[in-house]
């Protein structure tokens, strides 16, 4: 019936392990004073007392008493360990057990803690959106914030691998391309070039900058005429063909150019539609298309600068991150203020959020309480015998001693009321 030495655990503050072994030793002394005051009054009356008077009586209740009081001792105890020591079966039920105590534990929490039921109207009353919008909202908390988190992006820098981040970016990108389907994409670029006449645009200064590149190169092409001409042929012939071609490719090229109306600009319009028609519709031309992107993305030149895609765009983040009148921390700190406004005041909004995280909840409920209730389970498991049967007494041994103490007093009226009974009968 002595106390528990104090826990060998870093669960619980000395102080208060202190403070709770003495209140369970002091109810201890308690329960035992009572059993020990009913056997000094039953020596008192096996001695002293006689069959007359208020004596028998007396004594059938301290009698009772003991009984009562020794047996809620032996129950309370064989919890705990084996009553005197002796092994007797079906006692120190705490140490033989604990593992089925922390399994059913564990599941006694699942089932009676962990439910959506339970956990959701708790959820709800938190008011988690609104909270989270309230603490965003408050004036300067957006800057603060933006700032703390560019310098976390600052910082990690010293955390992050170069080349692993490198080689991460370009499988990314590649990925990404590789399942972009190439065709209709490429369509809708040519119906919106043409919907905005830019292919026309785009036409026209090609066919200026040729008009250049001849001009420019005019001396050149008059040469290589000279070259393929046959040695029969007067070099002045040469010259008046040369010059009388080169005009008329140069006119050509200016009237297309500076004629919007021109039929070979038309046919050009004409070739675009029917083309972006035919990559939403020809499979043949669709398939074409995505061989040219697979060839394009496997060329080195292109693997090489999705690659280096990673340094520039890090140089820009951390520059921006670290400048505090930057546009990427303006639009941090506009999208935080924003989103905590809106989750403040927009009703709706907020229960989005909640309906969000209800969902979210009842997923985890769903499929993780197992492993969230398995602390429990696992954390049982891993204690000891004795120290489970050290921890649970000196959390509830203080009130189990309230049994004892119970068991003399009722112990002591049953038996008076027994004895009487039997006297009058």
């Amino acid at each position: 019936m002595s106390a528990p030495a104090m826990p060998q655990t870093n669960d619980l503050d000395a102080d208060s392990a202190a403070v709770k072994i003495a209140a369970l030793r002091r109810m201890k002394l308690l329960a035992a004073g009572g059993l020990v005051l009913a056997a000094i009054v039953f020596v008192v009356c096996s001695v002293l007392g006689d069959d007359h008077g208020a004596w028998p009586y007396v004594k059938a209740t301290s009698e009772a008493a003991m009984v009562g009081g020794l047996a809620d001792w032996f129950a309370v105890t064989a919890l705990f360990r084996h009553p005197l020591g002796l092994p007797i079966p079906h006692t120190a039920i705490i140490p033989r057990k604990k593992d089925q105590i922390g399994a059913s534990l564990g599941d006694f929490v699942s089932e009676n803690f962990l439910t959506p039921e339970v956990v959701g109207p708790r959820v709800l009353a938190a008011q988690i959106p609104f909270r989270i919008g309230q603490f965003l909202a408050e004036p300067g908390r957006a800057d603060k914030l933006a700032g703390e988190l560019s310098a976390l992006l600052v910082a990690a820098d010293t955390v992050l691998s170069d080349a692993d981040i490198r080689a991460a970016v370009e499988t990314f990108a590649e990925a990404q391309l590789r399942r972009l389907p190439a065709a209709p994409v490429m369509a809708r670029v040519l119906e919106l070039a043409v919907e905005g006449n830019q292919h026309q645009i785009l036409l026209g200064h090609g066919l200026h900058g040729l008009g250049r590149f001849l001009a420019d190169n005019r001396d050149v092409f008059r040469q290589r005429v000279a070259d393929e001409s046959p040695d029969w042929v007067p070099e002045w012939v040469d010259e008046r063909l040369f010059n009388k071609l080169f005009t008329s490719v140069q006119t050509f090229l200016a009237d297309v150019a500076d004629n919007p109306d021109h039929a070979l600009r038309l046919q050009f319009d004409q070739q675009l539609r029917d083309y972006a028609v035919r990559l939403r519709t020809d499979p043949q031309a669709a398939a074409a298309v995505e061989g040219w992107k697979d060839e394009v993305l496997d060329h080195p030149a292109v693997r090489n600068a999705l690659a280096s895609l990673w340094l520039p765009l890090k140089q820009a983040l951390f520059t921006a991150a670290a400048d505090p009148d930057s546009e990427l921390r303006r639009v941090v700190s506009s999208v935080i203020r924003q989103t905590g406004t809106a989750l403040r005041d927009d009703p709706a909004l907020r229960a989005k959020c909640d309906a969000w995280t209800l969902a979210m909840m009842g997923h985890v409920l769903a499929h993780y309480s197992g492993e969230i209730t398995g602390v429990i389970t696992h954390t049982v498991q891993r204690w000891d015998a004795e120290s489970t049967s050290r921890r649970l007494e000196l959390q509830v041994g203080r009130d189990l001693q309230f049994i004892r103490i119970n068991g003399t007093v009722v112990g002591s009226i049953v038996g008076l009321a027994i004895y009487s009974i039997g006297r009058f009968l």
